[in-house]
């Protein structure tokens, strides 16, 4: 039995997805978005359904303790843009720290969704090796993300198994209820289909070019499937960055967006908010040099065949989930 939780939302959604694709059908879905709400597994196959803080209840039976094998947390709060500190704590930290106990206790194992966010501006690089009582966010969600790593490498007492994924620019099918959130290429998908032209932030520092800023885009079906990589391979417990490895601009996802929806490129150069202007990462480019090590696999999909992926078989579909 394999819990998930954000099973409701992006990653954990697609995650069911990945196990179903691979035979695993006994999972519990939990969320703290009821299914009346916003449905995305409905083409899933899965156990049961706990709203989020219904799960504690679930843990406490016998049917867990003897039952369970993991637990894969994607539940959080992901707006980088909250500011309520309690509820990211609560969130993001308490709720994670819970589980981690809870499997250490019951020798169970534990992936758990940290963030790119905890690296701040990369100023100390993008290194997963690299002390995290070092890191600097930049807002409260990267800060409320850290404090669960730095505490997860100080425990004595921890699960069989446990992994802190540190993700970057995923992208892909299922992302379609996280607002703000979404991916510019999902945003740019529907700003394209609208207006045949995409808007995308000015450059304000002299080192980059207009829509030349980078980020390192990565595939949800690449991050899922390295998930079940964990479970299956079992390397050494600590924290992995989940990224594609090598940065891109915007412009290198603009244009097979464009071409995938058979429009002529038109880029629109927007202001950027001076609210978000010291916050702005210009560089994220993740180190991949320990996942390599432990001997896991590299990416299967390079930002022009996911894009065409994404818009063919998801975006511009009638039926868009995996």
């Amino acid at each position: 039995m394999i819990i998930v939780t954000g099973a409701n939302g992006f990653i954990g959604s697609a995650m069911v997805w990945q196990l179903n694709q691979n035979g695993l059908t006994d999972i519990i879905a939990v969320d703290s978005v009821s299914l009346d709400k916003r449905d995305l597994l409905k083409k899933r196959t899965y156990t049961r359904f706990y709203e989020a803080n219904e799960l504690w209840s679930f843990l406490q039976t016998e049917e867990a303790r003897k039952n369970v094998s993991w637990i894969i947390h994607m539940g959080a709060c992901s707006s980088t843009t909250e500011t309520n500190w309690d509820f990211l704590y609560s969130n993001n930290f308490q709720y994670s720290q819970r589980l981690f106990e809870w499997c250490a206790q019951n020798k169970k194992s534990l992936i758990y969704a940290s963030s790119a966010a905890t690296y701040g501006a990369g100023e100390n690089g993008f290194n997963d090796v690299f002390d995290s009582e070092k890191l600097k966010p930049l807002n409260l969600y990267g800060e409320s993300k850290v404090i669960m790593d730095r505490w997860a490498v100080k425990q004595k007492a921890t699960p069989e198994h446990w992994y802190a994924l540190k993700f970057f620019n995923v992208f892909g099918p299922n992302e379609y209820e996280k607002g703000s959130m979404a991916s510019v290429a999902y945003k740019a998908y529907h700003q394209i289909q609208d207006t045949s032209e995409l808007g995308l932030f000015k450059s304000y520092d002299s080192q980059y070019e207009d829509g030349k800023q980078l980020r390192d885009f990565v595939y949800v079906k690449d991050v899922v499937r390295w998930m079940q990589e964990l479970m299956d391979k079992k390397p050494e417990s600590g924290i992995y960055n989940m990224g594609f490895g090598k940065a891109r601009t915007w412009l290198d996802m603009a244009h097979p967006l464009f071409e995938s929806m058979d429009k002529e490129l038109k880029i629109k150069w927007l202001e950027m908010p001076e609210n978000i202007r010291n916050q702005y990462q210009y560089f994220t480019e993740a180190n991949m040099n320990k996942w390599q090590q432990a001997g896991l696999s590299h990416p299967q999909w390079p930002l022009e065949t996911a894009i065409k992926d994404y818009v063919t078989n998801y975006l511009s579909q009638q039926d868009p989930w995996l």
